[in-house]
C-alpha cells in the first residue's frame, strides 16, 4: 500500500467489547479449548503482535501457550500437528486474516476446512472456533490487555473478561456492610457471587445461610425468614428461630427475591431499614445482625409496574449491584468449566487418567468435534445446564476411551446452537471495476469502510483499487487552498465538502482541523 493512501486512511481505534470499561485496546488472542492434555486447557497466547503490524505465526513448536500464574509456557506440542506455521496477519479496523499453508495443519472454521479466511472485529468479538488436525481446538477471540487474569479466582472458574469484571467488584464491595443484589440468568453462578462477598467480608468466620425463596411454602415463608412463636400459627408447637437470627453475625442469601410474597417484602423492608425482625405471632422486635446478599433473575422493574414488587425494597435491596454474565457471554469460560465438572465426575468414578493419558499419540478423551459443539452451544440454562450435561456425557461413556454423544443428548446440544458468526467472504479485487468502484464510493459518500464492505473486498484491496485509479483523488491531491476555498463554499458542512470533493470523509475531516478552518461537522 502506499504512503499516500496510508495518509489518507485516518487510523481507528482498535474497536472495544460492548459495554467495557475497560482503558486497554482489545488483542486478538488464542485459548486453548481441547488437548489430548486435558491440565492444558485454559491456556493462552495473546496475539499482541498483531496491534504492531506484525505477523503472527503458529505451529507445533511455537508460540509458548500459558496458564494463569505460571511463568513458563510451553507450545501446542501436539505430535499431529505440522512444523509449518499458520500465519495470522494483521487487517484494518482490528480485524485479522488466517493464511494456512498447503501440506501443513489442516484447520476447520465453522464446520468446513479452507486456506484462508479474513475475520471482521465483530466476528472475534463473538469468538471463532478453531479445529486444528482434529485433536486441537482453540478459541480465537479478543482480550483485553490490562484485564485481570488473578490465580485467585474467587471460587469462580474461568478467565474470561465478564468474570473478571465480577470478580474485581466483589473486591471492591466485599467489606463493605451495604446489601448486595445480584442479577443474571438462572443457573449462572449467582450463589457463587454470595458465597465469594461472604469469604472476603469481616463476617467471613460468621454463618453463611442460604435460602430460596421461591421454594417457601407461601403460608410459612415469614415464619421461615423471621422465626415464630410457639402457638404462632396451627401446628406451630415449639417456636422456630428463623433464618435471619440463624445467620446472625454472618451473611444470608435470599435467592429469587423477586418470589418473595407481598407481606414478606413489607417485612424485609423493615429489617433492611431498622435492622430489627418480628417473629411470626410476636410484638416484640429481635435485633439481627445480618450482611443481607439477594439474588434474582426476575425483572424486577417489570414486577414494580405490574404491582408485583414493591419499589422501596428494590433500592435497599440494591445497595450494590452486580451482574452475573450468561455462559454464553463468556465463551472462553466453557472449556475450563467443562473439564472442572468433568475432573469431579471422573474422580468419583475413579477414571480421572483418562484426562492426562502417557501416550502422546492417543486420541483426545474430548474429540475435538465434540468440544466445537460445547463452544457453539447457546447454554439456556447457562452454568448448571453444562454440569448436567458433563455428568451425562462422563457416566454414558463409562469404560469407553473417549466421550460418547448418546441420542438424548444429541438433540439436546442439536436444539440450541449458536448462531456462528463467519468469516467474511471476498470478492477478488480484479472483479471490481473502476466504473463500479466510483459507483460504490458515492453511494457510500466516501466511507472506505463502507466501500468496502458493499464491494466484498477488503481494506486493503480497496486502497490498492484507489491508488491505482487515475480518476479517483485523495486527500493528499488537494492543495491547502482548494480545501479552504470548498470549505468557505460550504459554510463548513463536512458532508457537502465530501460530495463536492469526492474523497474520504475521515481523512477530509482531520485535514480540515489541521488547516485551522473549524470542527468541518
Amino acid at each position: 500500500m502506499s504512503q499516500r493512501i496510508l495518509d489518507d486512511v485516518s487510523t481507528a481505534s482498535p474497536p472495544r467489547r460492548g459495554g467495557d470499561s475497560q482503558s486497554a485496546p482489545l488483542a486478538p488472542a488464542l485459548t486453548l479449548v481441547s488437548h489430548p492434555l486435558a491440565s492444558r486447557v485454559g491456556e493462552r497466547y495473546v496475539l499482541e503482535a498483531l496491534l504492531a503490524g506484525r505477523e503472527v505465526a503458529l505451529s507445533r513448536n511455537e508460540p509458548l501457550f500459558t496458564r494463569v500464574g505460571e511463568g513458563v509456557g510451553r507450545p501446542l506440542a501436539d505430535p499431529f500437528l505440522s512444523r509449518r506455521p499458520l500465519r495470522f496477519l494483521p487487517r484494518p479496523e482490528g480485524g485479522l486474516r488466517l493464511e494456512v499453508d498447503a501440506g501443513g495443519t489442516s484447520v476447520v472454521v465453522g464446520g468446513a476446512g479452507g486456506g484462508a479466511w479474513d475475520f471482521r472485529p465483530e466476528v472475534l468479538e463473538a469468538g471463532v472456533t478453531l479445529e486444528l488436525g482434529g485433536r486441537v481446538v482453540l478459541l480465537l477471540h479478543r482480550v483485553a490487555l490490562d484485564a485481570e487474569r488473578s490465580a485467585d479466582t474467587l471460587g469462580m472458574v474461568g478467565q474470561s473478561l465478564a468474570l473478571g469484571r465480577v470478580r474485581t467488584r466483589v473486591r471492591q464491595v466485599a467489606d463493605l456492610e451495604v446489601p448486595v443484589l445480584v442479577r443474571g440468568e438462572t443457573g449462572s453462578g449467582k450463589e457463587l457471587v454470595a458465597r465469594a462477598l461472604h469469604q472476603r467480608s469481616p463476617r467471613r468466620r460468621g454463618p453463611f445461610i442460604s435460602v430460596n425463596v421461591g421454594t417457601l411454602a407461601r403460608e410459612l415463608a415469614a415464619s421461615e425468614l423471621f422465626g415464630a412463636q410457639r402457638g404462632a400459627y396451627t401446628g406451630a408447637s415449639q417456636s422456630r428461630e428463623g433464618f435471619f437470627r440463624a445467620a446472625h453475625g454472618g451473611t444470608l442469601f435470599l435467592d429469587e427475591v423477586g418470589e418473595a410474597p407481598p407481606e414478606v417484602q413489607v417485612a424485609l423492608l423493615r429489617v433492611l431499614e431498622t435492622g430489627e425482625v418480628f417473629p411470626v405471632g410476636s410484638h416484640t422486635p429481635v435485633v439481627t445482625d445480618v450482611r443481607l446478599v439477594a439474588a434474582t433473575d426476575a425483572p424486577l422493574e417489570e414486577l414494580i409496574e405490574q404491582g408485583r414488587f414493591r419499589a422501596p425494597l428494590l433500592h435497599r435491596l440494591s445497595g450494590y449491584t452486580l451482574q452475573m454474565p450468561a455462559l454464553r457471554e463468556r465463551r472462553e469460560d466453557i472449556a475450563l468449566l467443562f473439564h472442572h465438572f468433568a475432573r469431579q465426575e471422573l474422580d468419583a468414578l475413579g477414571e480421572a487418567w483418562r484426562l492426562e493419558p502417557e501416550d502422546p499419540y492417543a486420541e483426545p478423551w474430548l474429540p475435538a468435534s465434540l468440544a466445537t459443539r460445547l463452544l457453539d452451544f447457546d447454554w439456556p440454562g447457562n452454568v448448571r445446564q453444562l454440569r448436567n450435561v458433563v455428568r451425562q456425557l462422563v457416566i454414558s461413556s463409562r469404560g469407553q476411551p473417549r466421550l460418547q454423544v448418546d441420542a438424548s443428548l444429541e438433540a439436546e446440544l442439536g436444539s440450541g446452537k449458536r448462531e456462528e458468526p463467519v468469516a467474511q467472504t471476498r470478492r477478488k479485487p480484479a472483479e471490481v471495476s473502476e466504473r463500479e468502484l466510483l459507483e460504490v464510493l458515492r453511494e457510500c459518500s466516501w466511507d472506505l469502510k463502507g466501500t468496502a464492505e458493499r464491494l466484498g473486498i477488503t481494506r486493503a484491496s480497496l486502497y490498492n483499487l484507489v491508488d491505482r485509479s487515475p480518476h479517483i483523488r485523495t486527500v493528499k491531491d488537494l492543495s491547502a487552498e482548494e480545501i479552504s476555498r470548498c470549505f468557505h463554499e460550504c459554510a463548513g458542512d463536512l458532508d457537502a465538502m465530501v460530495q463536492r470533493l469526492e474523497v474520504s470523509r475521515r481523512a477530509l475531516q482531520r485535514r480540515v482541523r489541521e488547516l485551522g478552518l473549524g470542527p468541518a461537522e
